[in-house]
């Protein structure tokens, strides 16, 4: 299975993406430079965190008009998988994969930690590693991470179970204080109907090695390859 990363000016964390998936999974990576409208050689696309085009105007703004992710759009509407993860969470929504808008954190200050999630979906390839209701820990580092949506649209994610991931506390209970950046819902990831798109702020990539000490990202990315080898 081939894993593609793109790349913009302004990425920081696409090589930590693709130490997830080449180093660790060992699977064929390619990096994906942002003029790039050819990716019919991959299976997973990954739009990593960073700040796209230096986030000029806003979050994603410009980086939804670059080729690649043009090429991403394509290749998401046939079926094949895309994950935007922090930064790539916010260009998702810019160019319409994914519903609802990243906005400035609730109390405006950027926030760098580790918090707990509820997976709120186990059902679905990126997530099939894990329990239904089961409290994973994975780093936040962002400063536009506010997921919003107006209501008609946060009603049918709900009654589609598009929300994968939901900031909790460590016994999984949803309070304002576990909430870090003030997301409606307390949404810290979603999917598209399909399935096959998923965006969340947490980064997963950065809790994928065994000498971090906490393997919870990875499981994502392994339960993904799980699905990608059974359907071959």
């Amino acid at each position: 299975m081939k894993f593609g990363v793109i790349v913009f000016p302004g990425s920081n964390c696409d090589r930590d993406a693709a130490m997830a998936t080449r180093d660790l999974l060992q699977q064929p990576t390619r990096m994906v430079w942002h003029e790039e409208s050819d990716l019919s050689d991959l299976d997973v696309i990954v739009v990593p965190g960073g700040f796209s085009y230096g986030d000029y105007l806003r979050c994603g703004a410009i980086a939804r008009f670059s080729p690649a992710m043009q090429a991403t759009v394509r290749h998401a509407e046939q079926g094949k998988f895309v994950i935007g993860i922090c930064n790539g969470f916010q260009v998702l929504t810019e160019v319409g994969l994914l519903p609802g808008a990243l906005m400035r954190n609730r109390d405006l200050h950027f926030i760098c930690d580790r918090v707990p999630l509820r997976v709120e979906r186990a059902d679905l390839p990126w997530t099939q590693t894990y329990q239904p209701g089961e409290v994973i820990t994975l780093p936040i580092a962002h400063g536009e991470g506010c997921y919003y949506a107006e209501p008609n649209t946060l009603a049918e994610l709900e009654a589609n179970h598009q929300v994968v991931f939901r900031y909790c506390g460590t016994d999984g209970q949803l309070a304002d204080e576990n909430n870090p950046n003030g997301s409606v819902n307390h949404i810290a990831g979603i999917c598209n109907r399909r399935g096959n798109v998923l965006g969340m702020m947490p980064h997963p990539e950065r809790a994928a090695d065994p000498a971090l000490g906490n393997t919870d990202g990875l499981r994502l990315f392994q339960g993904l390859l799980q699905a990608l080898v059974a359907a071959v």
